[in-house]
């Protein structure tokens, strides 16, 4: 080849990477161009969304407060539960940590976890494994104690990063009673929203508010908190002092439920107030569940159930009768062998009373619908409009007004009203064509063991946090007299009088204190119709010198051959009445002064300090005290003084407890080292180590309890 032929490749060359370098260069300064462009005309922005992709606004939950009961028992509260997961393909599990230790995990999480097998729980793994998954879900609604299990499990065990394990937290609600007093608690109703009882009606209060929280991302998916000036911290939701009592709600349960079963009855409901205060102390309510054959706190029956009250609805019907139409007790009623035709209306009694002509006492306390029809109709029969007036006056009219969702409207009809017919104000002389709720009926019943001053029933006590209460709920009057005085105490002579003489005399024969109230029986409508579906109650007061507590037994369709409400409700409310009188010695000092009218009640046995104290100030009781520091003490009446004086107990000796209150006989024994075993319910009745004898740590006391 000639050197101008090599010249010519050469230059030819030379060229071409000219060109290459030209494109290259060309190629750099727009790329620097480029970058010199987003520094200045894009920088800033591109800076705040790199910041945004980097930093997250986290909604951080405040805690739901507590609800609790009269005593400060948790009633409902939140617990912490887990979502737990696995990044099964992270690069910080080797292939011979995870198959050599997957046959253990998988064990070990159908162990803890029990929603699925050993072998699923492995196929899960070692499938998610193979395809690169990194986040597999595990389980849910995973307990703390589950979740110390699982972080000791296999691999799990080698820590979050080397380990794989992803664990989220949320709060969960609980009820550490469960299903006591479930439905008046309340729940979430889904997508934590509370709208049923107390969780509904003060879910504001429960709530608090959120706070948020800028967290930074730091690798695969898990974020950091910083620091950062939106930040707000969450309120916590406030606490809410109940005024049901646990131990009183499981009394009221039970009783309620042993009814239920035995007269095999698809519903029922069990309410005990406190007769001043309107304080609901339990509140029971169990409807039978056919999918499982139990029994369940599913609709609040109490509150929400409008129903036809039968006979509880004559004491209203008696009371007007009396004040605005001049009927005595005394007055003749004939009711003749148990059946009349009235206003074409076929009424009937369950059987003959007397001799068929009977007093008006007569004819309330043995439930005569005859009698209560001819009373009525005869009285106002010209002037309807007096007798539901009368009944306006009462305030049954109208709702309580409660801070529960759900109440029931009741119905009492107008003589204006279009379905007020000829026969309507004989029918309604025994209960029917009108319209209570359970607890309506209550409040009424409880006006009358209250001198006639209806209080609205409440179910909140306060609002607190802590200690520290914020909110205060005293007793609301919903009417200062529902009749007058005169009438009240006729009212209240009616009601003992059906228990000691008429229709619940067989549900408290040899009963230790005493009682006033109303049994009824009533069909139940369906489709216009009433067929054989009763509903029975008894509603009434305890005891009734000294009322404390008011309490209603409603039972709905009872199968087992009997329906009436003697028979059927009254026994609830006696194990209720029998089980509260037995535990408080208050209503044992207040039934001994209405019996015997002893000067002043004296405990034979040592009792709390503050028991004591509490009970003599309720009785306006005066004492010189002689205590000074001392938690257990005695009563001494001498010269017509009362002493309270410190208990003397025997260092190193068994106390003696006998006819103690079991918490109290526990609390004594218990603080002198000795471990207690129960049995029964009541006051202490024997005590298996002798008074007296010499003391050592950690013994065993067997106490047998009794109802005095």
């Amino acid at each position: 080849m000639s050197s101008i032929e090599l010249k010519d490749i050469k230059k030819d060359i030379l060229w071409r990477v000219y060109l290459v370098y030209f494109f290259v260069l060309l190629f750099a300064l727009l790329v620097i161009g480029k970058i010199v462009y987003i520094q200045v005309k894009e920088g800033d922005e591109l800076r705040v969304l790199a910041k945004t992709q980097e930093l997250k606004v986290f909604t951080i939950e405040a805690n739901r407060g507590n609800i609790l009961d009269d005593e400060g028992n948790l009633l409902a509260t939140s617990v912490p539960v887990f979502e737990i997961r696995m990044d099964v393909a992270s690069p910080n599990i080797p292939d011979a940590v995870f198959y050599n230790n997957v046959d253990g995990l998988a064990a070990g999480l159908a162990r803890v976890i029990g929603k699925k097998s050993k072998q699923q729980y492995k196929n899960i793994l070692i499938k998610n494994r193979k395809k690169g998954k990194r986040y597999v879900w595990l389980g849910s609604k995973i307990t703390y104690e589950q979740l110390k299990e699982i972080r000791k499990l296999p691999i799990l065990n080698r820590g979050k990063n080397a380990g794989g394990l992803i664990v989220k937290q949320t709060p969960r609600r609980e009820l550490p009673f469960k299903e006591l007093a479930a439905r008046t608690i309340g729940f979430e109703s889904g997508n934590k929203k509370y709208l049923v009882g107390l969780e509904g009606a003060y879910t504001d209060v429960l709530s608090g508010k959120n706070g948020q929280q800028v967290r930074r991302r730091i690798n695969h998916g898990d974020w950091m908190p910083v620091y950062d000036e939106n930040d707000v911290e969450p309120r916590d939701g406030l606490d809410l002092q109940t005024t049901i009592n646990v131990n009183i709600q499981d009394i009221a349960e039970n009783a309620l439920l042993r009814q239920l079963l035995k007269n095999q009855a698809y519903q029922g409901c069990a309410v005990v107030m406190e007769v001043k205060t309107g304080k609901i102390k339990a509140i029971a309510n169990l409807t039978y569940d056919s999918t499982d054959g139990k029994y369940k706190e599913t609709y609040n029956y109490a509150i929400g159930a409008s129903i036809e009250p039968g006979s509880t609805f004559k004491l209203p019907n008696i009371l007007v009768a009396i004040e605005k139409g001049n009927v005595k007790l005394t007055d003749s009623v004939i009711t003749g062998v148990g059946f009349a035709a009235i206003h074409g209306v076929p009424v009937q009694d369950v059987h003959k009373v007397g001799n068929g002509r009977i007093t008006v006492r007569d004819v309330f306390e043995q439930s005569s619908n005859v009698g209560m029809a001819k009373i009525i109709t005869r009285t106002f029969d010209k002037n309807p409009k007096a007798y539901t007036d009368g009944l306006y006056e009462m305030g049954l009219n109208r709702p309580l007004g409660l801070d529960l969702n759900g109440e029931g409207k009741p119905l009492i009809k107008n003589p204006g009203d279009n379905d007020w017919w000829g026969t309507t104000l004989t029918v309604m002389a025994y209960g029917y064509e009108v319209l209570q709720t359970p607890l309506q009926m209550l409040t009424f019943y409880n006006a009358i063991a209250n001198n006639g001053k209806m209080v609205k029933p409440r179910f909140v006590e306060s609002v607190k946090t802590g200690d520290d209460v914020k909110e205060e709920f005293g007793t609301e009057v919903l009417n200062p007299q529902v009749v007058s005085p005169a009438t009240v105490k006729i009212a209240q002579s009616l009601l003992e009088g059906v228990v000691t003489r008429g229709t619940a005399r067989n549900a408290f024969k040899n009963c230790p204190y005493s009682v006033a109230g109303k049994t009824g029986t009533a069909k139940i409508a369906s489709g216009g119709r009433y067929l054989r579906n009763y509903n029975a109650s008894f509603v009434g007061y305890f005891p009734a010198g000294h009322p404390e507590y008011s309490c209603i037994v409603s039972i709905n369709k009872p199968t087992a051959g009997k329906y009436y409400g003697g028979s059927v409700a009254a026994p609830a409310f006696r194990e209720i009445a029998d089980k509260i009188y037995s535990t408080s010695l208050a209503l044992h000092f207040q039934n001994d002064l209405a019996r015997k009218k002893a000067p002043a009640p004296v405990p034979k046995k040592p009792v709390a300090y503050d028991d004591l104290e509490n009970i003599y100030a309720a009785l306006n009781i005066k004492t010189t005290d002689l205590v000074y520091d001392d938690p257990w003490v005695v009563a001494a009446q001498q010269d017509g003084k009362l002493t309270i004086e410190p208990a003397d107990f025997k260092k190193g000796v068994v106390p003696d407890v006998r006819g103690m209150k079991v918490k109290d006989a526990v609390f004594l024994l218990e603080n002198k080292g000795l471990q207690t075993r129960i049995s029964g319910r009541g006051f202490v009745r024997r005590q298996s180590l002798k008074p007296g004898t010499k003391l050592s740590k950690g013994q065993v006391i067997n106490l047998q309890l009794a109802i005095y």
